[in-house]
This record gives structure tokens, sequence and C-alpha cells, in this order.
């Protein structure tokens, strides 16, 4: 079996290095810029962070003394099991469930997307962050990591808002892979977005829990193509789980009046920017001959963000072959990757953005490898709220910054790859 799939992964390799040879990483689909097109040329000054706004958050309370000796919480945060395979998630820790955000998502009938677990009931807890009134007296929640959840709702304690009456968009949080909502990288992402008036809402995928693979070298390519449909599965139960976050957070008395339904985006990074762009309607690679299927359509979801996202590996595109699955998918996507990334080349970014069928932009950070880039905060945060702000919020100023804006003063070296394509402004 292994010679067989090592086969079919080398087969995999040599034919894809060879359509990239002959079409240059693209894809149908749109091409960069062409040779006569004029190319942004504005450095663009970064923006303030945290934004003018106090963070809050919601009900996260946990019992540590839980956690078995020599174990860690962000094992379970992440729905890793235990070092005997005990089964792991962060509902095991909650010391408040009926306060605590959750869904409950039943896997589709569809056994091409999610194999084993067709029909099965799981569930998604679910973390949110948002604007909060200045004098906002909560405490905050200290969490082991040393991080602390910025003055956190306890018991039924409702969200306070700075203006109770106003609507405010939305963002759905997708992390990336074996992440969670209240890591230390992923708490700060969903605090600076809330700081600049985004509601912030995150289902903790507890990956693990579904397949624990990686691919760092032939031998876990190997296990990765052996155990397909369980890798396929996650992947679709994530989009899934994204959307009905969004539908508990559009239903809920606690939150519901308080939200702009025509203005919700999307904020993912690594296997989070492919998360979103599932829920966009993209199809999904689903078998070794590289077919596709879609898995969602969320119209909801009005644009997105993906900061190194994931858009498969060599061997193994994620939107099917040549990255087919992205065609027609309209959607409004932003980009940002790492020149150094080796999880989630750029060349694959790059084949799928010029596939798309709607407004799309790629950033690169030179030298970022798969990871968050302290050197690039500034960088990443003001093109990411820059987009969020023109396609989300519909903000004409944003959407002329994007039309002329090529780079951000200081920080890592960002370069603009594919321009923005978006409706000009006059």
């Amino acid at each position: 079996m292994k010679a067989m799939l090592q086969g079919v992964l080398l087969l995999a390799l040599s034919g894809f290095a060879l359509a990239l040879a002959g079409c240059g990483g693209g894809g149908g689909g749109g091409g960069g810029t062409a040779p006569d097109q004029s190319l942004p040329s504005t450095v663009v000054d970064p923006l303030a962070l945290p934004g003018p706004y106090a963070v809050a958050c919601s009900n996260i309370a946990q019992d540590f003394s839980r956690v078995a000796p020599g174990e860690d919480a962000q094992g379970y945060w992440e729905g890793s099991p235990s070092a005997g395979d005990t089964p792991r998630y962060v509902t095991d820790l909650l010391a408040d469930p009926a306060h605590t955000l959750s869904v409950m998502v039943t896997a589709p009938n569809d056994a091409n997307l999610y194999g084993s677990f067709v029909g099965q009931q799981l569930e998604f807890v679910l973390f949110a962050c948002y604007p909060t009134a200045p004098d906002n007296p909560r405490a905050d929640y200290p969490l082991p990591t040393g991080d602390v959840v910025p003055h956190m709702q306890v018991g039924a304690d409702l969200p306070l808002f700075p203006n109770p009456a106003a609507r405010y968009p939305m963002i759905a949080f997708a992390h990336g892979y074996r992440g969670s909502p209240i890591s230390t990288d992923y708490l700060a992402a969903m605090s600076v977005f809330a700081s600049h008036g985004y509601i912030v809402v995150a289902p903790f995928y507890g990956d693990p829990r579904f397949t624990d693979l990686t691919v760092d070298n032939l031998d876990d390519a190997l296990a990765l193509l052996a155990n397909l449909s369980d890798f396929t599965a996650l992947q679709a139960l994530r989009a899934l789980s994204t959307s009905a976050g969004i539908d508990l957070m559009l239903s809920d008395p606690q939150w519901r009046d308080h939200i702009d339904a025509t203005q919700i985006g999307g904020f993912g990074a690594s296997m989070g920017g492919e998360t979103l762009l599932l829920l966009g309607g993209a199809g999904l690679t689903t078998s070794l001959n590289l077919a596709q299927t879609q898995v969602t359509d969320d119209t909801r979801l009005k644009a997105a963000v993906g900061y190194v996202p994931f858009f498969g590996e060599l061997f193994l595109p994620a939107f099917g072959s040549d990255q087919s699955g992205l065609d027609g998918v309209t959607m409004p996507y932003f980009a940002i990757s790492g020149t150094a990334d080796t999880l989630a080349p750029i060349v694959m970014t790059e084949q799928g953005i010029n596939r798309l069928a709607g407004t799309r932009e790629l950033v690169s950070l030179a030298g970022v490898t798969h990871g968050f880039d302290v050197a690039s905060t500034n960088d990443i945060y003001t093109w990411a709220l820059t987009f969020l702000d023109a396609e989300v919020r519909g903000n004409p100023a944003a959407r002329q910054q994007l039309s002329t804006m090529a780079s951000v003063a200081g920080g890592g070296v960002d370069r603009m790859v594919i321009p923005y394509n978006g409706p000009a402004v006059h």
C-alpha cells in the first residue's frame, strides 16, 4: 500500500511541477497585472494598533484543575488527544458551559466530503470579542499561558457595547490547523479587529478530533494520502461550523440586535484562510485524482482575508486540479503570504488567487515563513483592516486607498504581487 501511495505521490509531484512550469504558477481566470497596467506605488502609514475601542469577550471560564499532571490547557483548546490517546476538547474544561457559546453541527450524508463522520453530531465551542464601553467594569480573565481574556463576561452577563443602539460589522475568524481562538497570536488578532469596531466570532475547531496529520516529509504526505477522507472531513466541517457560528450570532438575543447582517467578513490564518474560501463556495479536493466538491456557499460572507493562507501543497492542491475549485468564486478575497513559507507556498496561493472571479489581491512578506511575523505586525493589520473596511463596510476611502496602495511604511518588507482589482472610486 505504501509503495502504491508513494508512486501516486511522486506522479502528482512531477505532474504538478510540469504544470507549474508550463503555466508559470497561474491558472484559468485572470492572471496577474497586464503589461500596460500601471502598478500602485503609494506607501501608506500603518493604522493605529490597537484601534479606538476597548475590547471585551464572551464567557470562556474554565476549571484548570481538571488539566491532568504533565499536560496543559492548550492541548484541550486545540482538541489534541492525551498522551494515552484519550480524546480531549475545550468542553472538558468549561466551568460554565450553560453561558458559553457553542453550536452543534451534523455532518451531512456525503461520504465524499465527510467520510466516517457522516451523520455524526459534533459540538463546536465559540468565542467572541467585541468593541466595548470604555468604562466596562468587568475583570480580565487570566489564562495559564499568561494571556488574559479582556473584560470577560461571566455567568449570564450581557455584552456591553459602546453604543447599545448601534449595529456593528462582524468578522468570522478562522484559526489555523491545531490552533485555538484563545492561543496567544489568535487572541491578540481577535482583539485587534474588535478594537477597530468589529464583533469577532471564532470556533474552536478542535482539528485533531478528526485527524492529527502534518505534512513535513514524505512519510507524513503518505499518511495524509492514506487518510484523505478524514483530512477532507476536517476541512469541510471547519466551513460548516463557521457558518453555524454566524447563524448563532444572528439569532442569539444577546447578539443579534447589535450585528449588521449586511456587513459580515472573515479573517483566517493558514488553514483558516482556506476555510473562508470554502465558506465562499470553493470546491475542496476530495480524491487523489484531484477531483473537487463544493462544501457550502454562505453568501452572508461579503469578503475575507487570509494570512499565510493554505491553498494546499504541490502534490495536493486544496481546491482541485490546478485550483479549479476556485473558478466562479466571486467573494472578494485578500491574501498575505510569506515568500519563505514552505507549508503554505506562495506559488500555490498565487495560482489560486488568479482563478478567483471576484475582487482579489495578493501581498507578499519577504522572508516570512509559516507563522505570525512580529516584525510585519503593522503591515498585516493595515492591509487586512483596509481590505475589510473596503469590502465589508463598503468604505469608499478604503477602496480608493487599496487602488493606489503598494506597501505599508516601516515593519517588514511587504510587496503587492497581484494588485487590487476592486471597483474604481472617483
